[in-house]
């Protein structure tokens, strides 16, 4: 597999973020994505589920499946163990992108300034996520970064719904937007895997555009 996470994510535009409250919602979930049109899934680790939600999805075979919110190497290890072919993280972790390295995955370190964004790029990775966009400025934050760095990618995610999503793929510097508005916790609590679908084939089209 290409450790170009640029390459992974480019062709999905559309990067669903999921904290899935329990495992057995995984299977579910991934049908429902993959139905509405997902290529790719970010499964957070922020509960205790997520390490059995990404060996479920994974094994679905319908969407790539990466792990979100890994802040620790020991996270990162565990997630690609359990079938992760990316990670995301909110912030730059120099053991995160070491493990990831060696494991031939790709990564996605956070950034939130010009500063993290050239220790990033030292290290080697151009693809970044820009977290939390929309506090940070949103699109405006994007060109702002894009301008002096050039070389970087961006997938921005947090507090980014259907509306300001465009916006950010309009950006050539943008290769995917992150966001869970697709399939929140409580899509899932409901089991409302009809309305998860809507949502992911809705935002997929308007990707398309």
């Amino acid at each position: 597999m290409s450790t170009d996470a640029a390459s992974v994510l480019s062709a999905a535009r559309i990067l669903p973020v999921l904290t899935v409250p329990s495992a057995g919602m995984a299977l579910p979930l991934a049908e429902a994505l993959a139905l509405g049109g997902a290529r790719c899934a970010e499964v957070t680790f922020r509960t205790r589920a997520a390490e059995d939600v990404v060996k479920k999805m994974a094994g679905h075979g319908g969407i790539v499946v990466g792990a979100g919110t890994v802040v620790t190497a020991e996270q990162a290890e565990r997630a690609v163990a359990a079938g992760a072919r990316f990670i995301v993280s909110p912030g730059f972790d120099a053991g995160v992108v070491a493990v990831c390295r060696a494991a031939g995955v790709p990564v996605v370190p956070g950034i939130a300034t010009a500063t993290e964004l050239m220790k990033a790029l030292r290290a080697g990775t151009d693809t970044v996520k820009l977290f939390p966009a929309e506090p940070l400025g949103g699109i405006r934050m994007v060109r702002a970064l894009a301008a002096p760095f050039p070389q970087a990618r961006f997938v921005p995610t947090g507090s980014i719904g259907p509306e300001q999503a465009p916006a950010y793929l309009a950006h050539p510097s943008v290769v995917a937007v992150g966001g869970s508005w697709m399939a929140t916790p409580r899509h899932m609590e409901r089991g409302e895997w009809a309305e998860v679908r809507r949502l992911t084939a809705q935002a997929v089209q308007r990707s398309a555009t």
